[in-house]
């Protein structure tokens, strides 16, 4: 098996010497300058999150997260995924829960579908939104969704175009971007194909997910590149995991690129059952500070967003991960508001 490149010794000597223009040249820019003014968050803990807890979270509390997050001010979350019980246990309560989330004027509650069946699900309970989701490698495909990729595809095949008939939008998540538990290295082209056809079913939006936490700085750059060059910015968003503690420097990058949206987690919880070792989305409190530290709107409250990670750790019942959530924010001074 080849290992993906964040796990190799380093790359070699001379490797990108012939990129890098020199300090103060015609091709440097100045730092950040591409960073755009406002960014979109897309909050994943009420389903990524909560998805692997063990122990049976009860209804309540996932209504009164689900409330602090809208009170932070967030207005993209995903709230449940309609997947059988029997393989995803703690979201059993899928239907009762997207029932009784009281609409709120300008937020978004989506939900995660696997199939047609999901989708019927999420139309019964008015949802105007859904995310479908497959794996860039062919392993980690199967062991999650038990498909090819192109098996996978087809069956979405049977969901999007109804849902945008039906007045629904789709988003969706690509996992294994960066790299796979099982087969080490994944094409980008492989990654951008898939997207493109994604787009093509009626997607408005593919995330792309590190699902095991191996991203680097240099590897989002050369990711990042590919796709702009395949679609515009608003096409696609990062979803990344902090696990070996790179998901803030390569969000970095792709603010820099020009990249606008963001997957995220109160307090850093959630992860995958089939990435071995992997834990922890990025803490959606870090990521706000970082950006209001840098002058870019989010439309969040960060004092109302820490207090969402409390109650996710109420709710949990055990000490999560986000470091702003741990630490408090940080005023001694601000940037001005960009634009």
């Amino acid at each position: 098996m080849t290992l993906p490149r964040p796990f190799a010794e380093g790359p070699p000597a001379t490797e990108g010497s012939a990129e890098r223009p020199s300090a103060g040249g015609a091709a440097s820019a100045p730092l950040f300058a591409r960073v755009a003014d406002e960014v979109s968050i897309y909050e994943v803990s009420p389903r990524d999150g909560l998805q692997n807890e063990a122990a049976m979270i009860p209804i309540e509390g996932k209504r009164r997260l689900i409330a602090a997050l809208v009170a932070a001010g967030l207005r993209r979350i995903e709230i449940t995924s309609f997947v059988s019980p029997k393989w995803v246990p703690q979201l059993a309560d899928a239907e009762e829960l997207a029932r009784t989330i009281a609409a709120e004027p300008g937020v978004t509650f989506s939900a995660l579908c696997p199939n047609a069946r999901g989708l019927e699900r999420a139309l019964a309970v008015g949802l105007r939104e859904i995310a479908v989701f497959l794996s860039a490698s062919e392993a980690h495909n199967r062991a999650n969704v038990n498909k090819s990729i192109d098996d996978t595809l087809s069956v979405f095949s049977e969901i999007v175009p109804p849902a945008r008939e039906a007045g629904v939008a789709v988003r969706a998540y690509v996992s294994t971007v960066w790299g796979c538990p099982y087969e080490g290295d994944v094409d980008p082209a492989r990654v951008v194909r898939i997207a493109e056809r994604l787009i093509e079913l009626g997607c408005y939006q593919v995330s792309l997910g590190d699902t095991i936490g191996i991203g680097t700085p240099r590897q989002t750059h050369d990711i990042v590149r590919r796709f702009l060059d395949a679609m515009p910015p608003e096409r696609f968003a990062l979803h990344l995991h902090d696990t070996r503690g790179t998901a803030l420097a390569n969000i970095l990058v792709g603010l820099e690129l020009g990249v606008r949206d963001f997957d995220a987690s109160v307090a850093g919880v959630g992860g995958c059952p089939y990435a071995p070792g992997a834990a922890g989305n990025m803490a959606t409190e870090d990521l706000v500070f970082m950006l209001h530290g840098m002058g870019v709107r989010t439309g969040v409250d960060l004092d109302k967003l820490i207090e969402a990670g409390n109650v996710a750790e109420q709710v949990i019942g055990r000490p999560l991960p986000g470091k702003v959530h741990r630490a408090g924010p940080f005023r001694l001074r601000r940037l001005p508001t960009r634009g």
